[in-house]
């Protein structure tokens, strides 16, 4: 059988973190078995279904690079197609109409909690005549589920899980006013979508039971299912946005790239043996269901900024460049044109090594950009004494008639000027560095000459020295 999975969010809300790592599975299992990866938006609950989060789940996951094979599938949209199945099932006998009230059902229930029983519906109209309906109540269709004997998932994470079917009631495929339930829904859809794996959160599991008592009453062969553990916060609670539980455009503004998120998602319930840092690449070969755990992950943002950071250093310096253009040019007030995309380049080797987030590198990028004056921040202002004003304008000096303007060519003239002042090359450092980015931290000092080029660089000198003269 060819292998198709599945996405089936619903347009409720963002693309929680849970549901990125449930779609990348999918996805991973659907390339490693060169099969198909498709999308469907379960909208059935009109009220809280909105464009806005369906337009959410498409964009995260178009910046994730989850790429589905078909268009998207709207459930909604294939509700006279559940409703028939439902009707096929009551011709067949497999299903039948149920005319109990809300009160009705609501007295069997506190029934059987006063009895200390499960709540669960009796099954009362089961095996009546329709003759005997009351006036006036709308029927609900119930599937006629088997009693005895078991309904066993052969799981492909969580192993052989079995209920036996007296604990399962005869659940409703189609409400009083026609309309299809989820359950319904969902199984018609897996079966007309040829969905071979079923792969999400073990929150579905006790549904699973019910779904393929659908499956089997339907005549249809039944999907292999994973139910993969849910993901829990540094402190073994249940992930909330406290832990970081937020929408991947969130991650996205935060400044992690789509590679490092796919990677720390992979990682989060999924092993390769002890490899840390797998790329989008291994990770398809590599993918099988076997290597997911039964365990609760725990999230864990330190980790995933960490691991950003390497993908940063990895990261093509161009893409860099015009990925933190917009970010520079709201920090610094003015557009990132050519000349200032090209000064990026040549200074992002430098700068990647020391960021973690895309936010981070565009904050330490941004000094080569600002209009001059610079503002001199407090630390870099304590340093400008009247002595380093003064070793500082001497230097410029020698600066100013630097013939190789080369990083390796301005370190060695200042190693020179510091050993015949009988200076630490850190005091002819510290105040250039305060003169050329308005800070005391920056990538050396000599690559940040050579950046900025001679004219910049002694321009932003005088700019100090007469401002603070």
């Amino acid at each position: 059988m060819p292998v198709v999975t599945r996405f089936a969010p619903s347009p409720t809300g963002f693309l929680h973190i849970g549901g990125a790592r449930t779609a990348l599975f999918n996805w991973l299992f659907a390339r490693h078995h060169g099969g198909k990866f498709v999308l469907r938006i379960e909208d059935t609950d009109r009220a809280r279904s909105t464009q806005a989060a369906v337009d959410a789940i498409f964009d995260g996951l178009k910046w994730l690079g989850l790429d589905w094979d078909e268009e998207p599938i709207f459930q909604f949209s294939r509700a006279s197609r559940h409703a028939e199945v439902a009707h096929q099932l009551l011709a067949e006998g497999k299903a039948y109409r149920c005319y109990c009230s809300p009160a009705e059902l609501e007295a069997m229930r506190a029934e059987q909690k006063a009895a200390g029983k499960p709540m669960r519906y009796d099954g009362r109209w089961r095996d009546r005549d329709a003759s005997e309906a009351p006036a006036g109540v709308p029927p609900v269709i119930r599937l006629k589920a088997p009693r005895e004997g078991e309904t066993v998932v052969q799981d492909k994470v969580q192993g052989e899980v079995r209920v036996a079917n007296e604990q399962l009631d005869d659940m409703v495929l189609l409400r009083a006013d026609g309309t299809p339930t989820y359950m319904l829904s969902v199984v018609v859809d897996d079966h007309d979508m040829a969905i071979s794996h079923v792969i999400r959160g073990d929150d579905h599991l006790t549904n699973t039971f019910r779904q393929i008592q659908l499956y089997r009453g339907c005549g249809w062969d039944v999907p292999e299912f994973a139910h993969i553990p849910l993901i829990h916060g540094p402190d073994g609670a249940k992930l909330s946005k406290r832990h970081g539980a937020l929408g991947a455009e969130a991650y996205r503004d935060m400044g992690f790239l789509p590679e490092a998120l796919r990677n720390y998602l992979l990682r989060l319930g999924w092993g390769h043996g002890d490899d840390e840092i797998i790329s989008t690449a291994q990770a398809v070969e590599w993918f099988e269901l076997d290597g997911i755990g039964r365990s609760p992950s725990r999230f864990d943002l330190t980790k995933l900024t960490n691991l950003n950071g390497h993908y940063l250093r990895e990261a093509d310096d161009d893409r860099l460049v015009s990925v933190i253009a917009p970010r520079l040019a709201e920090s610094v007030g003015r557009q990132i044109d050519a000349p200032a995309a090209r000064m990026l380049r040549q200074a992002m080797a430098g700068l990647k090594e020391r960021a973690k987030t895309l936010n981070e590198l565009a904050d330490s990028a941004a000094f080569y950009l600002r209009t001059r004056p610079l503002v001199l921040d407090d630390k870099a202002a304590k340093l400008m004494g009247s002595s380093a004003r003064q070793t500082l304008a001497d230097f410029a000096q020698v600066l100013a008639v630097v013939q190789n303007w080369r990083q390796d060519a301005l370190e060695d003239e200042a190693r020179r000027f510091a050993e015949e002042r009988g200076l630490k090359l850190g005091l002819i450092a510290q105040p250039l560095r305060a003169a050329l980015t308005g800070s005391t931290v920056s990538p050396p000092i000599f690559e940040v000459l050579c950046v900025l080029g001679r004219d910049e660089s002694l321009g932003r000198i005088e700019d100090l020295l007469r401002d603070q003269g």
